[in-house]
C-alpha cells in the first residue's frame, strides 16, 4: 500500500504542470496535496497566458470561510520575522491548526531572481505535517508582497489550511498592500533601534492591528517594556477604528515569551470582528482590491503583449537614455 503511494506521488511529481489536467489539480488541491497546491501556485505566479486560464479554473471552485485566519506580518530589518513566524506557526498547530505560510523574498533588479530561503529560516516549522511554507518571489512587485499572493491565499485555503500567514518583504512606505488582502495586520519592532516612534513610517503604524515588540528577553527585556509604552502612548493619537482598539505585546520568539497572549489577542480580536460583521466587511474589501490589482496587472500585460507596443516603449526608451526625450514626454507617446 505504502509502496503504491510512493508511485503515485512520484508520477505527480515527475508529470509537469502544464499536462495536468484541471480535474487531477482540483482533486489534489482538496485533498491537501501540496504538490498540487505548489503546482497551483505555480501556475498563478506564471506569465503564460494558458498557465493563467488553468489558474483561474482552478480558483472558480473557492469559496469564502469565514472560519479561516489570514493574518499579515511585516516588520523592521532585522526584527526576527523568520523566527517570530516559526514560533507561531508551531503554537498554531499545536492548538490544533493547519498552518500555510506565503513567504516573499526580493526579486534581484539585475537578474530577476531570487534566494527564497525561507524554508531554510524555519526548520522546524518546514518539517511539520502540518504546515506548507511558499517562499515566492516578489517579481518586481511592490507593497511586499508578490503579485499572485492573493491567489496563493484562495489555494491555500482550498487546500485545508485554516491560518494563512502572510510575511511581506520588509517594511517600508509601500509596504501595505499586505493590509488590503489580510483580517489581522501585525506589525513587528525592535526596542533601541532608534527613536521607536518616528524610526517607522507612520501609514504602518495606522493600518496595524497589533504591534509586537519582538527579543524582549534577557538584558533587552526592560528597553522592550518601555518601548512598548511608548509605542501605546502614540497609538492615542492615530484614528481608531470602532470595533477594535490596537495593541502593544512584547514578545521572544526564541523563548516562547508573550506567545500565548498573542495567541488570545488574535482570537479576541477575530472574535470581535466576527461579531460586528467587521469580518465579512474586510473580505468584501479584499475582494475588490484583489480585482483592482488584477486590473492594473492585465492591462499592463496586455500593453507589452502586442509586438508593435514591446518594440515602441524600446525605442522610447533609448530616446530617453540619449536625453532626447524625457521621461514625461516619452510616457505620452508610449500610451
Amino acid at each position: 500500500m505504502q509502496s503504491g503511494k510512493r508511485n503515485s506521488i512520484r508520477q505527480f511529481l515527475d508529470k509537469k504542470a502544464d499536462r495536468f489536467s484541471l480535474e487531477e489539480l482540483l482533486s489534489g488541491i482538496q485533498q491537501g496535496n501540496r504538490r498540487a497546491l505548489s503546482k497551483a501556485i505555480t501556475l498563478t505566479e506564471s506569465t503564460r497566458k494558458a498557465d493563467r486560464e488553468l489558474a483561474n479554473a482552478i480558483l472558480k471552485s473557492h469559496q469564502e470561510n469565514s472560519t479561516t485566519r489570514r493574518i499579515g506580518i511585516t516588520g523592521i530589518p532585522g526584527v526576527g520575522k523568520s523566527t517570530f513566524i516559526e514560533r507561531l506557526g508551531i503554537d498554531l498547530i499545536n492548538r490544533g491548526h493547519k498552518v500555510a505560510v506565503l513567504a516573499v523574498d526580493p526579486s534581484s533588479p539585475e537578474v530577476g531572481g531570487s534566494i527564497l530561503g525561507d524554508k531554510m529560516r524555519m526548520p522546524k516549522l518546514a518539517a511539520n505535517r502540518e504546515a506548507f511554507i511558499r517562499p515566492s518571489p516578489s517579481s518586481g512587485a511592490l507593497g511586499g508582497v508578490g503579485n499572485a499572493t492573493r491567489e496563493s491565499i484562495a489555494l491555500c485555503e482550498m487546500a485545508g489550511f485554516d491560518i494563512i500567514l502572510v510575511e511581506t518583504v520588509g517594511v517600508g512606505q509601500s509596504e501595505v498592500t499586505v493590509h488590503g488582502m489580510v483580517d489581522v495586520f501585525l506589525l513587528l519592532m525592535l526596542a533601541g533601534a532608534g527613536d521607536e516612534v518616528q524610526g517607522i513610517k507612520r501609514g504602518i503604524i495606522e493600518m496595524a492591528d497589533l504591534i509586537l515588540i519582538n527579543k524582549a528577553d534577557g538584558n533587552n527585556l526592560k528597553n522592550a517594556q518601555m518601548a512598548a509604552g511608548k509605542y501605546q502612548s502614540a497609538l492615542h493619537l492615530f484614528p481608531q477604528e470602532g470595533f477594535w482598539t490596537p495593541s502593544v505585546l512584547t514578545c521572544s520568539a526564541l523563548s516562547g515569551r508573550g506567545f500565548d497572549e498573542l495567541l488570545d489577542m488574535i482570537n479576541k480580536y477575530f472574535d470581535r470582528a466576527i461579531s460586528t460583521s467587521k469580518l465579512n466587511e474586510k473580505r468584501t474589501l479584499q475582494q475588490v482590491h484583489w480585482y483592482r490589482q488584477l486590473v492594473k496587472n492585465e492591462v499592463i500585460n496586455a500593453f507589452f503583449f502586442k509586438e508593435e507596443n514591446k518594440v515602441r516603449y524600446t525605442e522610447l526608451e533609448g530616446l530617453v537614455a540619449q536625453r532626447k526625450l524625457t521621461p514625461l514626454e516619452a510616457c505620452f507617446k508610449a500610451v
